[in-house]
């Protein structure tokens, strides 16, 4: 009988859920999953709040630059709304 556990390498079970939460599935679907390499998901399919979340798991220096970015468009579109 074969062991799963020698066969695959072992991950901490916050990677598995970072995993997890990439793909939009269970820690319980990947381990048990039998149907094929996971779909890539890009940002476009996620909703504004699910992409709020993922800018909250950047790191410190790259979340504020996104926030920056978001700003000087926010910015822009003010001023040109008001001339």
């Amino acid at each position: 009988m074969l062991d799963k556990r020698r066969l695959y390498p072992q991950i901490s079970i916050d990677a598995l859920s970072k995993i997890a939460k990439y793909f939009g599935m269970t820690t319980d679907q990947i381990i048990n999953y039998e149907d094929g390499t996971p779909v890539e998901i890009t940002v476009e399919d996620k909703t504004i709040l699910e992409q709020v979340k993922l800018i909250q798991e950047l790191e410190p220096e790259e979340k504020s630059m996104v926030f920056k970015m978001i700003d000087t468009f926010i910015n822009q579109k003010k001023f040109k709304d008001f001339v």
